[in-house]
């Protein structure tokens, strides 16, 4: 079996492909990222995804299906409890959770906001459910005249503090997180605490690019700590490290959007990279799902869809690359939250077959698994898929899009 150089898993935040059967337990019944931005903006324009395999995946008004799609496609459904950020990550990295994060619905209660109150020597502002961009509009200004760090939460399992960065400097912002982080374990452990710093004026406030994570560790061995331990690099872009707390990551590159991730991914490749390069791509989520805004989905879709070629161009003959998502953030619905669906499943390279039909997976440790078996390992959740895929054909992807 052939033991690939690399493999690129490219994980676009939030871009779900249906909704799961359990969907409306979690509300999210009709949800449908995918299909439903591109009837809300009259089709997408994505020739490159299309010629992958997209449009075999699930109808999308603008994608018809390829006649010969160069991919290998499907989609998985997960198995884990949950629909967040991390869940969704870890299980593609072979960890299935059978209980969720816990989530506050009607803020945190006084056991937690008072002792953390205590710890970090400030009262706090919020401390509710709310939209990130919508409670710095609301609170900022109090922020600001105060020092009091803002805290909320929303339909995921994270405790989110905002800080103005003139007001409580990244550092310190950073070192409330981690407190915060401290505290939050045992039946309260949520699985991110996330520092929120924002700048400007009131009335005309914006968030920064200096967002942190801090998750909690995987409960278990992941197909990243599996390479680790096997001298196999993994190189983490975006906020990968963070979704692991750093757990089985040998290199982390942050970034800020997913053009300058599309670019550190090219950077990293061009530079003989080898081993797992791990992607996340955030802006889908970020700017345009958890805002409710289809056209600008649309548009990161198209951005991304052209920076594809770019990386196509950077791939060596046993490259081998892995297009999915890690849960749903429908821009058409009511919730400004999350969604239950199914995600993408696309696979191709020099040594993968196209237009195999991988069909609906029943989970994404299908990925972790697959991972380990093109290395030359075994990873013991999961059903590999490539026995299916695998061709020996050398050559050149190049010029193919």
């Amino acid at each position: 079996m052939l033991e690939a150089k690399r493999i690129i898993l490219l994980v676009l935040d939030s871009v779900g492909a249906g909704e799961l059967p359990d969907a409306a337990k979690y509300g999210d019944s009709g949800s449908n990222t995918l299909g439903n931005t591109a009837r809300a903006v009259g089709g997408l324009n994505i020739p490159n995804l299309e010629s992958l395999g997209l449009g075999n995946i699930l109808p999308l008004e603008g994608v018809p299906p390829a006649q010969n799609p160069k991919a290998s496609y499907g989609k998985m459904c997960q198995r884990s409890a949950g629909k967040d950020t991390t869940t969704g990550h870890w299980e593609l990295a072979g960890l299935i959770l059978e209980r969720p994060f816990p989530v506050y619905p009607h803020g945190f209660p006084p056991e937690i906001i008072g002792p953390f109150e205590e710890a970090i020597g400030r009262r706090v502002l919020g401390n509710r459910t709310a939209s990130g961009t919508v409670i710095i509009d609301e609170l900022g200004e109090r922020h600001m005249e105060t020092g009091y760090p803002i805290v909320y939460t929303s339909a995921d399992s994270v405790f989110q503090v905002a800080a103005h960065e003139k007001v409580i400097p990244l550092k310190e912002l950073y070192k409330i997180c981690r407190i915060a982080r401290k505290m939050l374990a045992g039946e309260h452990a949520v699985g991110r605490v996330i520092a929120r710093p924002f700048d400007g004026e009131p009335g005309s406030f914006y968030r920064t690019g200096n967002r942190h994570d801090f998750s909690l560790k995987p409960p278990g061995q992941t197909v990243l700590s599996l390479l680790q331990e096997n001298r196999i690099p993994v190189t983490a872009i975006g906020k990968i490290s963070d979704i692991f707390a750093g757990e089985g990551i040998t290199a982390s590159f942050p970034t800020k959007g997913n053009r300058d991730t599309m670019e550190q991914t090219l950077k990293q490749i061009r530079s003989g990279t080898w081993g797992l390069v791990f992607v996340n791509l955030i802006d889908f989520d970020m700017l345009y799902g958890h805002r409710n805004n289809p056209p600008g989905y649309a548009k990161a879709l198209e951005e991304f869809d052209g920076m594809l070629p770019l990386l196509n161009d950077a791939l060596q003959k046993n490259d081998v690359v892995m297009i999915t998502a890690d849960h749903g953030c429908d821009p058409t619905t009511p919730s400004t939250d999350h969604s239950r669906e199914y995600v993408p499943l696309l696979v191709y390279g020099n040594t993968v077959r196209g237009g195999f039909n991988l069909g609906t997976r029943g989970s994404f440790t299908d990925v972790a698994a697959t991972i380990a078996e093109i290395f030359g390992l075994r990873f013991p959740t999961g059903n590999s898929f490539w026995r299916q895929v695998y061709q020996n054909c050398p050559g050149s992807l190049r010029g193919d899009f």
